[in-house]
């Protein structure tokens, strides 16, 4: 049964990951609808680009079920970092929990 341990530990710590750079990714979303970037930038403009294109359907998905503008600040963002630490905490954790009690 260790190999299923370590296998879990292992997903555990890959979907740690992927939220965590999803996160990031988010608040750089963020950070971006704040500044207006050169849009001459070749390369500045398809950062920006892959950037929306990853956020953009976690993004909509939140503003159709839950209309969280007020007065022209979306707060869905919000609602997405809230939902990664979720994750992070609850499905990451518990995974570890059941990884460390398979192997030993």
């Amino acid at each position: 049964m260790f190999i299923f341990g370590y296998f879990l530990y292992a997903l555990a710590v890959v979907i740690k990951l992927a939220l965590g750079i999803y996160m990031w990714v988010v608040i750089a979303r963020v950070i971006l609808s704040w500044v207006n970037p050169n849009p001459y930038n070749d390369f500045v403009h398809q950062i920006i680009r892959a950037v929306y294109s990853i956020t953009d359907p976690v993004l909509y998905r939140i503003r159709a079920m839950i209309p969280l503008n007020f007065g022209g600040i979306d707060l869905s963002p919000i609602v997405v970092i809230l939902g990664i630490e979720f994750l992070q905490i609850f499905l990451v954790r518990s995974l570890m929990e059941i990884a460390q009690r398979l192997i030993y």
